[in-house]
């Protein structure tokens, strides 16, 4: 448990609540033993007039893929100057966030999942079109990073839906909802070669029932994510292993899937990435209460790792540094002694949390959710940036992918809004060192304190507020109209948990007197909340 610290410099103080064991508390800058987050402060990035399904870097460079037919700078509005044609794919710079204007291309479908190479020489697309740039490249192209060009001589022909794709230097995995690969038949998962499209004959591993999502390799395995509920004719609900080599079955110990149970109750992996040995997978739950949260397993057995049961269906991952990222609509993460469950529901559409187990789920869960209770979980860490429901898929979500290079974290999707301010599908943020910092304590939040009159002076009670990308913060308390603080409280707030505090004034003079709080983060961002009302003394 860590506790909320004071100093009163001879005015008497009390009700700095402690912070409950557990809780988040890592931001830009966090206690020693969590990972740093990068900032809640949107950065200017290149939009897009429809939606992004998936994202890849490549050194400064980010691929983006989706459903959309314009681009356009940061602070244009759709329609104004310098809104240019790009046609369901296109890239920007990492660091700057303007568009690229070498990598031009048309998709004449969406394209649904982007990825590069291990080398980092290639770009892989994948989804639902038949031409590139009004060549036939039926649901899968490659593009040169260091040129930009279309590769033409990889044209392998998937006769349906490209979903998932991972990549050695010499093999191209894909999946997705496909039979027929090269007039070869396949169902579902699919290698070609990465020199020529052309298939590799001895990888022919089955998902037999249901449509493959995420694909990647990790050294000899390749780990398989979907809806499928057989995999090579074996029961692996929505997650198992293949061989890279010959894609036989190879052995996966986790259940963190739980068993279709019909139509409308289902969970199902949406986004695989490896990091140091360990996969990091999202998964979305259709249902009442359905496992649509997040977890982590060792990539050579499938241990599990921790598994966390927020609920509020998960579509993209990207671990960095020490802090998995995430983008979803969670509205309930009890299960990491967060936020819980409010009536009516409130959305919270990007999240951070440690790569590491810190404790274990001790919520209750309703329902046959999820295969585990009790089990190892993360901690969730304090970035909440805020992003506004789209309207173009009609799904009514935000963000639908996330990646990076560790000092951006880039989220792709339809969202209109970052902070309440217009940004469209598209939005950067940094970490603390190349970031504005200038997201602070949330005012609508702080109120007047009420004063109340006691034997020993004026007591002053006031609940606290929050800030997006930092659990520590300072209460000044202030006299009158004095800039001059009676005392600095340090406390632990969330938006989930504002703190309650309490600071009893004994060297005021007699006569009235109005008390207002300062409240400033760790960057010294400050605001200052409105005055009591008066009160003799």
């Amino acid at each position: 448990m860590r506790a909320g610290v004071a100093s009163a410099a001879a005015l008497s103080l009390v009700g700095a609540a402690l912070m409950p064991a557990g809780t988040a508390a890592a931001d830009t800058m966090p206690p020693k033993y969590l990972p740093a987050t990068v900032s809640a402060d949107p950065l200017p990035t290149a939009q897009v007039n429809g939606v992004v399904w998936s994202m890849a870097t490549v050194g400064n460079t980010v691929y983006a893929t989706g459903s959309f037919t314009k681009a356009r700078p940061a602070g244009v509005a759709a329609g104004g100057a310098g809104e240019v044609a790009r046609g369901n794919i296109m890239a920007f710079d990492l660091t700057t966030g303007k568009l690229s204007t070498s990598f031009v291309h048309s998709l004449d479908g969406q394209g649904l999942r982007i990825i590069a190479s291990p080398d980092g020489k290639r770009v892989y697309v994948g989804g639902d079109f038949t031409t590139v740039d009004g060549k036939a490249h039926n649901h899968l192209a490659a593009f040169d990073t260091a040129t930009g060009a279309l590769i033409d001589s990889f044209a392998p022909n998937v006769h349906n839906r490209v979903r998932a794709i991972a990549a050695t230097d010499s093999t191209v995995y894909v999946g997705g909802n496909f039979f027929n690969v090269n007039g070869k038949s396949r169902t579902r998962l699919a290698a070609v070669k990465a020199s020529d499209g052309s298939n590799v004959d001895t990888w022919k591993p089955v998902a037999n029932d249901d449509e493959v999502y995420a694909l990647a390799v990790a050294g000899d395995r390749v780990i398989v994510g979907g809806r499928f509920q057989q995999l090579n004719g074996e029961k692996h609900v929505g997650i198992g292993a293949v061989s890279a080599t010959n894609g036989g079955t190879l052995p996966w110990s986790s259940k963190p899937i739980p068993t279709k149970v019909d139509a409308d109750h289902f969970s199902y992996v949406t986004d695989l990435r490896v990091d140091d040995g360990v996969v990091y997978a999202s998964a979305d739950g259709e249902g009442w209460y359905w496992f649509d949260g997040r977890f982590a397993a060792k990539a050579d057995t499938g241990d599990l790792v921790w598994l966390d049961n927020c609920y509020g269906a998960t579509y993209g991952i990207y671990p960095a540094g020490g802090a998995v990222y995430s983008v979803s609509h969670a509205h309930d993460c009890s299960s990491l002694n967060a936020f819980p469950e409010t009536t009516p529901k409130t959305w919270h559409r990007a999240l951070a949390e440690t790569k590491a187990a810190m404790g274990t789920d001790k919520s209750d869960h309703p329902g046959a959710d999820s295969n585990y209770h009790g089990q190892p979980v993360p901690e969730l860490l304090t970035w909440f940036p805020t992003l506004a429901v789209g309207s173009f898929t009609q799904q009514f979500q935000a963000a639908w992918s996330v990646t990076g290079n560790g000092g951006y974290v880039v989220m792709g999707g339809e969202f209109p809004k970052v902070n309440g301010k217009a940004q469209q599908g598209l939005v950067r943020f940094a970490v603390k060192a190349d970031a504005p910092n200038k997201v602070g304590p949330e005012a609508s939040a702080l109120k007047a304190p009420t004063v109340t009159k006691t034997s020993t002076g004026l007591k002053l009670a006031w609940k606290g507020t929050w800030d997006m990308d930092n659990a520590w913060l300072h209460y000044e308390v202030l006299r009158d109209n004095s800039t001059t603080a009676l005392t600095t409280i340090k406390q632990w707030s969330a938006f989930w948990n504002e703190p309650s505090m309490s600071f009893t004034d004994t060297k005021m003079a007699r006569g009235k007197h109005t008390y207002r709080l300062r409240v400033h983060d760790p960057l010294g961002n400050t605001i200052t909340g409105p005055a009591s009302a008066a009160v003799t003394w």
